[in-house]
């Protein structure tokens, strides 16, 4: 059977190793597992989601409310955007398909970071798009307006701060940078881990009231996988002009998001509190991976995420430390397919972060 040809340069994309398949390849008891691979809230979800949660277990028979007004309206209020800006997606990849799917096509050129977030170019490639990488490591601003000048790209896209490298752009310098770049050219700025890096430096964070008011091309991305702790439920949102909201709106599936998941998103947003708590414990466990790379003589990017990025030494390998780590039952991301020698490690608990710490010593 014949596919279409652009599909032959896609790599699938690799989720991190679920425990339920660490339990089968290693024989390892599940509750001696821990998994730090896919920056999920190691602390879940708050009370509030899980008992708002249980009340409507009832209404799973049913179709849940496709206009999805009750987390529209939250979201409106939040971020003080109208309703029709708004649109809500299965995980804000689900949008950036949407985006992708709307502008692109095998005529179109993709302009992303050298490393950054791994879907962008893979939904791009579905369309046959081409895709243009920057050669920094980080996001440099400057270089992505001279290939935007030279490629002319239909997207470009943000990802501030940046999975899986954990920098993050100076929200002024962002707002420079887009105010340079034509009204033709969609704009896509994810703010999955927006969150984290607000809370770490106010100069990074991006308002995205602010943000379609001042810009009509531009479409921002959040989630509640990362600070909210829902990365089961699946919900993200894109906020935008409403002419941008109803484009996407054409490619959205009906009932896109389950009963559960809207419920549960709705209640964990105004549980400011949890995530406050969370977000703070975050940064105060994160400080002892810092000093543990310093003791070390590891290389560690300065995060505003909810993950660090261990470069190792030369003399140190990230796919066998992945490795070996995984059969002690402690799962990280080997970044080697990024080109990295390095690990991207989710800061866990004290407890989880402890456990990582004593088997590093006994790797490095």
């Amino acid at each position: 059977m014949k596919f279409n040809k652009h599909l032959e340069e896609i790599k699938t994309y690799e989720a991190g190793k679920p425990i339920e398949l660490v339990v089968r390849e290693f024989g390892i008891d599940p509750k001696d597992i821990v998994k730090l691979a896919s920056n999920e809230n190691p602390y879940g979800c708050s009370q509030k989601v899980k008992d708002a949660v249980s009340a409507v277990i009832s209404k799973m028979a049913l179709y849940p409310d496709d206009s999805m007004i009750k987390l529209k309206d939250a979201l409106s209020s939040r971020y003080e955007v109208a309703k029709e800006n708004i649109i809500i997606g299965s995980g804000s990849d689900q949008i950036i398909e949407f985006a992708i799917h709307a502008k692109a096509d095998k005529s179109s050129k993709v302009l992303v970071n050298s490393v950054t977030f791994a879907m962008y170019e893979i939904y791009a490639k579905h369309v046959g798009a081409q895709i243009i990488k920057t050669s920094s490591r980080h996001h440099d601003l400057e270089e992505f307006y001279k290939l935007y000048v030279e490629e002319k790209p239909s997207i470009i896209f943000l990802c501030t701060p940046n999975n899986p490298t954990g920098d993050a752009l100076d929200a002024k310098e962002l707002f420079d940078f887009i105010a340079k770049i034509d009204s033709e050219t969609l704009v896509v700025v994810d703010g999955a881990y927006m969150e984290y890096g607000a809370y770490k430096d106010e100069t990074k964070k991006v308002n995205p009231e602010e943000l379609i008011a001042k810009f009509e091309n531009v479409l921002y991305l959040g989630t509640f996988s990362k600070a909210y702790g829902l990365g089961g439920m699946r919900v993200g949102y894109g906020i935008a002009d409403s002419k941008i909201i109803n484009e996407l709106y054409k490619l959205r599936p009906p009932f896109n998001i389950t009963t559960l998941s809207l419920e549960a998103a709705t209640v964990a947003l105004s549980d400011e509190v949890f995530v406050h708590e969370c977000i703070a414990n975050n940064f105060l466990e994160m400080k002892r991976y810092e000093e543990f790379a310093k003791k070390q003589k590891i290389d560690i990017i300065n995060s505003y995420t909810n993950f660090v990025t261990l470069c190792l030494n030369d003399s140190q390998n990230s796919t066998n430390i992945a490795d070996e780590l995984l059969k002690k039952g402690m799962i990280v991301r080997n970044l080697s397919g990024y080109g990295m020698n390095a690990i991207r490690v989710t800061v866990g608990t004290p407890e989880q972060n402890s456990r990582l710490f004593k088997l590093l010593l006994e790797l490095l």
